[in-house]
């Protein structure tokens, strides 16, 4: 009788090594505790703060992160101009009143689908990195946000202002409207063709369409979809904030990028996590709030994001070595 073979050590290990993504979760708890006592403010009342302005940076992580799992290279630096653009539209758009709110945001995803539509154009015309080519867009989409907003500042409706800040029983009823685009998300990537596409691109491009997928059409979409988050995100982001700027979007795209590697999304493609996002963004803002709490500014806090990407992405790169 021969002896049974012995177990590999790292299926054994593998037991007792937590999810890759709730590490994000685990930094985003204890920083929050820290921000607690540095600022002595209530628990509660910090963290709804946290869950009300998280929807925004998970809602541009989704399409960042789609985009990112494509494989290396494939980024969209073009949000930030792509979120003021669509603030201005759908402001414009809307005029204040209440019955343009719906055509207001149809405008605004418009213009995100034609911004995502033009950024792979550029890829595929051009043969450019995605990288040179999402830059090179978000200059001219900011020259056509300037030319069309003028620095108008157009106030948003009642009541479009009073959806993105209302709250059930203390929470942002804009919190559980984004975990259900997070779980569409997750159910696309997962378990629909176009996920699965998505994916095998990121892992082999070239063995992707020797298989037969539709590798083009589905960068096509995926771009397509990261400019129609960012849009949506920029028409809530004006309501939520009172109006709209072409500057409102600065922050979200060192954020987008942060809250997909610090959730578990390989940066080398092939592996999309959309929990993950919630713990990046969590994390972020608790980071932003005690540096606040601190008396730092604005520098340190992007100094402190960028450190945070390169720890996460060397320790993402000597997990995967390991492997």
């Amino acid at each position: 009788m021969t002896a049974p073979a012995p177990i590999p050590a790292t299926t054994s290990a593998s037991r007792f090594v937590a999810p890759v993504w709730l590490w994000s979760f685990v930094g985003a708890a204890l920083v929050w505790g820290l921000s607690v006592a540095v600022a002595g403010q209530g628990a509660g009342g910090m963290l709804t703060t946290a869950l009300a302005f998280s929807v925004f940076t998970v809602m541009v992580g989704l399409g960042q992160m789609a985009v990112v799992t494509l494989g290396p290279g494939n980024i969209d630096l073009s949000i930030p101009a792509n979120i003021g653009l669509a603030s201005a539209v759908a402001m414009k758009v809307m005029d204040g009143a209440d019955g343009m709110i719906a055509v207001g945001l149809l405008a605004a995803l418009g213009a995100g689908v034609a911004i995502g539509a033009f950024n792979y154009l550029l890829i595929w015309l051009l043969r450019i990195p995605p990288i040179i080519a999402t830059l090179s867009a978000s200059f001219i989409i900011q020259s056509v946000g300037i030319s069309y907003g003028r620095g108008l500042q157009i106030k948003p409706p009642p009541a479009f202002t009073e959806f993105t800040l209302a709250r059930i029983a203390g929470v942002p009823i804009l919190f559980p409207a984004a975990v259900i685009l997070s779980l569409l998300a997750g159910l696309v990537l997962h378990r629909t063709i176009y996920g699965r596409t998505v994916s095998a691109t990121g892992q082999n491009m070239r063995a992707a369409r020797l298989a037969g997928l539709a590798v083009g059409r589905t960068r096509l979409l995926t771009y397509i979809l990261s400019g129609a988050l960012a849009a949506l995100c920029g028409a809530l982001l004006a309501g939520f904030s009172g109006g709209s700027s072409l500057s409102m979007g600065r922050e979200y795209l060192l954020a987008s990028i942060a809250v997909v590697v610090l959730g578990g999304t390989s940066v080398a493609g092939g592996r999309a996590v959309v929990t993950g996002l919630w713990g990046g963004a969590l994390f972020l803002f608790m980071i932003s709030t005690l540096l606040n709490t601190a008396g730092f500014g604005s520098g340190l806090r992007d100094v402190l994001t960028g450190l945070i990407i390169i720890a996460a992405i060397a320790a993402t790169g000597s997990r995967e070595g390991t492997r």
